[in-house]
């Protein structure tokens, strides 16, 4: 029997179809997203002999962001405290919608990778990475044992 058009594929679609109120904040941010407080856009391309890793940290500064090699995987975090006095001389501070916090990334990059290979630099907001490509080390072959008997 044909349905009308007021209805969905499905009848019950309107009787269970409840809002979903665990999204309330919908402020819309372009350029970062509803969580941009908790991520690292990062983009990464990969060239004949290395990978290039470019990732958007605005806001903090050189001294604030850290990078380390650590069993094969490189972690960057940034962190951001607002220590400094909330006053100026004009007054108490009424509102504040800077960051303050933390966030970490890691990347799986191979344990052949050293500190002394990785390259960084960092401008305008951007930490750019320069990778160098290494070969993996040559994983044994499995050597089955027989059982006798």
């Amino acid at each position: 029997m044909l349905m009308p058009s007021i209805f969905r594929e499905n009848l019950f679609d309107d009787w269970f179809d409840f809002p979903d109120f665990s999204d309330l904040d919908r402020t819309e941010r372009k350029l970062y997203g509803r969580h941009a407080d908790r991520l690292m856009k990062t983009d990464v391309h990969e060239h004949e002999d290395h990978y290039e890793v470019d990732i958007d940290l605005p806001g903090f500064a050189k001294d604030e962001i850290t990078i380390e090699l650590n069993n094969g995987y490189l972690t960057v975090s940034a962190a951001k405290g607002l220590d400094k006095d909330q006053n100026d001389k004009k007054g108490k501070l009424i509102r504040q919608e800077r960051y303050a916090g933390a966030m970490s990334r890691s990347f799986y990059v191979g344990e052949e990778l050293t500190e002394e290979d990785v390259k960084a630099t960092f401008q305008h907001g951007v930490l750019s990475l320069c990778l160098p490509k290494k070969e993996a080390k040559a994983v044994p072959e499995k050597k089955t044992i027989l059982i006798e008997g």
